[in-house]
């Protein structure tokens, strides 16, 4: 089983391929894409662009055979004079990514009707870092049968709300020319990438339409700027999301049942994002291809999406320990039974009390998005957001983490025990490693909620001591 793990972990990441992607064979009029020197590029936001690549993934059949292939029939920018490395690392990627652009296995028939998914995969480079693609896939224009294909955005940025908005401009044009998308992105590509908050403006000509300008605005609280909780709360009870909270804090196998690619692709994000501030460290796949079904039989943790018609493979698979979860009919197919008893019960009923006051008067994304988000930001807030107290630091500055203390500082013996399995993770280890490197606490969201928690501990006890 561990040369099995091994295995599925070295697939997971960016397969070494040979030679370069295939051109454009789409047989439409295309404005060659400007060829790319590397090192002339412009760097925003840290380094990063709004995005390395727009790709076309388009179904091929093969020789002699009736099922088809994915094949990149399209790419922007095409790149030359990189260096070898950068090469091979590009041919890893290009060769990776058709396989997750439809990942529903190579049968397939021509349609006049199909409706467009939006929907999204990471792949995990060998140091660790994630490239996210964004999808659209859709029917191209045209009359008469025909296969679908993918608009597929490739980022390091992971901002699903822009990039799904990006991907509706890149739909409104794919309907009139392949060309038209051209200046689009390459306005795109020379545009600073917005600090949370910001808007970049993009101005872009469309044939019969005359010049549009287009605002994308980067949502101000960027920990919620990668997640859309809508989906998750149309398919699961509070009660069940936070089973499903508790499963993943204690970094067990969890996989996500639907027949839609945008569903399971926004319920996996939204329950990942439910993590913050941590960060979930281990495989995870929204939308698993067909060809890596047996990443369910994987002895180390996990969150992946399978689509429904794949739900016997994975019932039949051996598998220990698992949550599967059928968002189809928002139940529970297995678990470890445990689930209701990892979390401390009073906290547990605080998260449930704040996720259900005032649900049915939130109007917006954004409104719902931090309703959801909150309560469980404070769960964390409550049981570990004294850390920084317990790091002892060096002359140099190098801190040391004082497990022990840390845990004994807690009153609460069911909040102590809960933290004890939980400092033991890969969530907490890799957290509490970057806050040992920083003299200071991070000025971000977290420890806004920690500071304010604190306030009001401060407050309440004084009123305690008068009422006595």
């Amino acid at each position: 089983m561990d040369g099995l793990g091994r295995r599925l972990r070295a697939s997971l990441r960016l397969k070494r391929g040979h030679g370069g992607p295939p051109q454009d064979n789409s047989g439409e009029a295309l404005k060659e894409p400007e060829r790319v020197q590397e090192h002339s590029l412009p760097n925003f936001a840290g380094g990063q662009h709004f995005f390395e690549y727009l790709l076309v993934v388009s179904l091929k059949k093969k020789r002699s055979e009736d099922d088809y292939e994915p094949i990149i029939t399209y790419q922007f920018p095409k790149r030359e004079n990189l260096l070898r490395g950068q090469q091979e690392e590009e041919e890893r990627l290009l060769k990776a990514i058709p396989l997750f652009c439809f990942p529903d296995g190579n049968e397939w028939a021509s349609l006049t009707e199909y409706p467009r998914e939006t929907f999204s995969f990471v792949l995990t480079n060998v140091d660790g870092s994630r490239k996210i693609g964004y999808c659209r896939r859709l029917l191209p224009a045209g009359p008469g049968p025909r296969l679908p294909k993918v608009y597929c955005i490739i980022s390091c940025i992971g901002c699903f709300g822009l990039f799904s908005k990006i991907l509706d401009e890149v739909e409104k044009r794919h309907q009139i020319s392949m060309a038209v998308i051209y200046p689009f992105m390459q306005g795109l590509r020379e545009a600073a990438f917005p600090a949370p908050g910001k808007t970049v403006t993009l101005k872009s000509f469309i044939p019969d339409s005359g010049t549009e300008f287009i605002s994308l605005t980067r949502p101000l609280d960027s920990h919620l700027e990668h997640v859309d909780f809508s989906s998750l709360l149309h398919c699961l009870s509070f009660e069940q999301i936070l089973q499903i909270f508790a499963s993943a804090v204690l970094e067990r196998k969890i996989i996500f049942l639907a027949e839609g690619l945008s569903t399971l692709s926004q319920c996996i994000h939204a329950a990942a994002a439910l993590l913050y501030p941590f960060s979930w460290a281990h495989t995870y796949i929204p939308v698993v291809p067909e060809s890596l079904l047996a990443t369910v039989c994987c002895p180390t943790p996990f969150m992946v999406g399978v689509q429904m018609r794949f739900q016997q493979e994975v019932m039949d698979s051996p598998m220990e320990e698992v949550l599967l979860v059928n968002l189809c009919e928002g139940t529970f197919l297995m678990s470890v039974g445990d689930e209701k008893d990892i979390l401390p019960p009073k906290l547990q009923d605080d998260i449930l009390d704040s996720l259900g006051q005032g649900i049915n008067e939130l109007k917006t994304a954004e409104q719902i998005n931090e309703h959801v988000s909150g309560p469980f930001v404070q769960f964390f807030v409550k049981t570990v957001g004294h850390y920084a107290s317990y790091i002892k630091r060096e002359a140099n500055g190098q801190g040391h983490f004082q497990e022990r203390s840390f845990c004994k500082a807690l009153t609460s013996k069911t909040n102590r025990r809960f933290v004890k399995k939980f400092v033991k993770t890969q969530l907490f280890s890799l957290f509490i490693q970057e806050a040992e490197k920083s003299k200071n606490p991070p000025a971000g969201y977290f420890q806004q909620k920690i500071l304010e928690y604190e306030e009001q501990k401060k407050q309440k006890k004084p009123r305690e001591k008068t009422v006595k």
